[in-house]
């Protein structure tokens, strides 16, 4: 991206004003270099989202940003319904609720190495993983509609998890506002069988090492020490996510040009929020929030009937668990005054600060932890989020490293076969259907993860707690 284009406002936060048909400005998160290394394409979703109707304060690319479809990913913004607002489908992405659990396990380092190799192979085979995974579970049309409308709690009371996870998960597990009849039988027959699937892409399943503590304080809150062992689930709503953004994208075309909206860009295809076509999508983004949240919770108790084969007795228990791709209605004061805004997070974490009555009770000191993906080889972080971000992006943060190469262009430059065998000489077991997909999710194709979350702290978004280095990965 040209720095010339941008107005620098301190070492981390870079300004675009706004022109042409822009109704807010466009604020950049990140260094010199990690601005400098974005695409031009950046730059420009992020202008153009400035333009869409109802939008607050300003349209906002978080650190790890890069090109997506509509938004960037790693895009934030909110929007206004009493003031002609817009809800996009491009503003949530095809993965709604992609997000992220961690769950710390009464292990450390030795006890994992001691059988390393064998749990990464009962990992694999009891995880299924991959483009098109299925699994043991088959919902018929009832149970469809119950999970659909219960999220993670419909896992529970079916005996697929834990009720004391519900507490540490957002929305309490359950996304409230879903409407299962606004869910196409398409989305649902891509569903029926793939509950408990990892699916492809970026997805994983990590069994990770605290390897270095930046803030003791909220590392006690969380329940973290160095050479503590915690498993790290990355997935979203799978295959009826990416149909419900695939047709509802194909009507907010129509219902913009029917509201009179002039869109910039084709994928950022949008519909009034009080409208029938954004209620219906709403609705329907929910459920699929609910889809999620039941699908990590499923994965973290097939994950815990892993481990508890391997250590009788030792328990995994929720630190948290959090969306990344949702809009979300929130309470935020703007201009001194308290508004009800729905909240577009694009590749972006929520992040509320420290006494945030939305963050459970006994994190709250600490603030909502913030779980930030890296690569297969160069690890991950937890952070803790600020009462600062509420002005600075609608108490939203970074979601991962991003991208830094197209998986085209990473399936040019590396082998699957020889970074998983790279990985393998740094202690690293990476379990994979698809040496294909361990080549474009390579290490290399990435950011650089701690220049990413550095940035973020140093912006006021959130602050570093942990820093995880993986042992076993299981990827998609």
């Amino acid at each position: 991206m040209d720095l010339a284009r941008l107005t620098r406002i301190d070492e981390t936060t870079w300004r675009i004003d706004p022109h042409g048909a822009m109704r807010v400005p466009a604020i950049v998160y990140g260094d010199e270099r990690l601005i400098s290394d974005m695409d031009d394409k950046v730059y420009e979703q992020v202008v153009n989202v400035a333009m869409l109707p109802g939008i607050v304060q300003a349209s906002y690319a978080m650190p790890d940003a890069h090109w997506g479809y509509g938004f960037p990913i790693g895009g934030v913004a909110a929007f206004d319904a009493e003031r002609g607002g817009v809800v996009s489908a491009g503003g949530v992405g095809f993965d709604i609720s992609c997000g992220v659990r961690t769950m710390l396990t009464d292990l450390k380092v030795p006890d994992v190495l001691s059988v390393q190799k064998t749990l990464a192979d009962s990992l694999c085979r009891q995880i299924p993983a991959g483009v098109g995974s299925t699994g043991a579970i088959t919902l018929d049309t009832i149970e469809m509609d119950a999970m659909l409308s219960g999220g993670a709690r419909w896992a529970v009371d079916r005996g697929w998890g834990d009720a004391s996870d519900l507490n540490r998960i957002e929305e309490n597990g359950t996304m409230a506002g879903a409407m299962s009849e606004c869910v196409s039988e398409r989305a649902r027959e891509r569903q029926c069988r793939e509950m408990g699937t990892l699916g492809s892409g970026n997805h994983y399943l990590e069994v990770q090492a605290v390897a270095e503590i930046f803030d003791a304080g909220a590392a006690k809150v969380y329940g973290l020490a160095e050479n503590d062992v915690v498993v790290t689930i990355h997935c979203g709503s799978r295959g009826l996510g990416h149909q419900i953004g695939t047709e509802y994208l194909r009507e907010m075309v129509a219902a913009a040009s029917a509201s009179g909206i002039t869109l910039p860009d084709r994928e950022l295809a949008c519909a009034p929020i009080n409208s029938d076509v954004g209620q219906r999508y709403l609705g329907a983004m929910r459920a699929a929030i609910n889809c999620a949240l039941a699908n990590r919770e499923i994965l973290g108790h097939f994950a815990r009937r892993v481990f508890s084969h391997f250590f009788p007795g030792r328990t995994l228990s929720l630190l948290f668990d959090v969306s990344h791709n949702t809009c979300k209605v929130e309470p935020h004061v703007i201009d001194g005054k308290r508004r009800h805004l729905f909240v577009h997070r694009k590749g972006a974490t929520r992040a509320f600060g420290p006494g945030h009555e939305s963050v459970p009770a006994d994190l709250r000191q600490a603030g909502q932890p913030v779980l930030i993906g890296g690569s297969m080889g160069t690890g991950s972080y937890i952070l803790a989020g600020e009462a600062s971000a509420e002005q600075k992006a609608f108490s939203s943060a970074c979601h991962g490293a991003g991208r830094a190469m197209s998986r085209h262009a990473a399936l040019k430059q590396w082998s699957g076969r020889k970074i998983q065998d790279d990985l393998r000489a740094q202690g690293i077991l990476v379990r994979s259907p698809s040496t294909r997909g361990i080549a474009e999710e390579a290490p290399g194709a990435y950011k650089d993860v701690a220049a990413v979350v550095a940035a973020a702290e140093h912006a006021g978004l959130a602050r570093r707690v942990a820093r995880l280095r993986p042992l076993v990965c299981i990827k998609g």
